[in-house]
């Protein structure tokens, strides 16, 4: 939490040589720089210190560990995210551009959806981020307590949505097949081993039926999100007091 608030400082800046000096925040970067090319699986204190030029246990002067380092590299990232919205034109347009933001940083940052949210990380950017959306739906009128549940909702949404695009992003590479070469050969599978599909699972069927193949990622966000919000009026309205 110091480190994280910045309220008890840092060691000294070390400079031996022609070597980049260390802090903090130069660790804080390097392990970001891992992060966003090798993912998490290839982030450890060796690797960020290699990319400095020194060995991991050189780091332990300034980091305690690599949790608190994914501590500290998650809440640098935050402040990517704008901090303020213009609701003038109403809390939903506000709130489809906050969503649209964050699903672009999750892209930029895979590797943020692996830090976990059932213990926040309690950083300045964190609060910040929760601030802002916080500050747009402050204007549908909802307390405190509708108000988290949708924050948790939006927040979950958003970060499903961005799981499910890396996923399949990282699937070819991983497996050496295409996602087209895998449904054409798993469709092909299906029909062997499953005969009569349509007839056992008519809702599945109809669910795919309709032309225009299988909507793109940008597609099921959209709709999603615009269910969303068209949740979020309703909760709105039935919370107005009648008359």
């Amino acid at each position: 939490m110091a480190l994280l608030w910045r309220s008890g400082g840092e060691p000294d800046e070390v400079r031996p040589g022609p070597k980049p000096g260390l802090s903090v925040d130069v660790i804080i970067e390097a392990a970001i720089e891992v992060a966003d090319s090798e993912g998490m699986a290839a982030l450890s204190m060796r690797k960020v210190g290699e990319r400095l030029g020194r060995t991991g246990m050189a780091l332990y002067t300034y980091v305690p560990n690599k949790g608190e380092l994914v501590d500290l590299m998650y809440d640098r990232v935050l402040a990517e995210l704008p901090t303020a919205y213009d609701a003038r034109a109403g809390w939903r347009p506000a709130v489809a551009s906050w969503a649209e933001h964050t699903l672009a940083f999750y892209l930029r940052h895979p590797w943020v959806l692996q830090v976990s949210q059932a213990r926040p990380v309690l950083g300045p950017n964190e609060f910040a981020t929760l601030e802002s959306v916080v500050s747009i739906l402050r204007a549908t009128g909802l307390g405190p307590r509708d108000t988290r549940g949708v924050v948790s909702l939006l927040f979950d949404f958003v970060r499903g949505a961005a799981r499910t695009v890396t996923e399949s992003r990282l699937a070819p590479s991983a497996t050496g097949v295409s996602d087209e070469e895998w449904w054409r050969t798993r469709s092909h599978l299906l029909e062997e081993v499953a005969p009569g599909f349509t007839d056992q699972y008519p809702m599945v069927a109809w669910v795919e039926s309709e032309d225009g193949g299988e909507p793109g990622a940008g597609d099921t966000f959209a709709i999603g999100l615009n269910v969303l919000l068209d949740g979020i009026e309703a909760t709105v309205a039935k919370a107005q007091p009648p008359g």
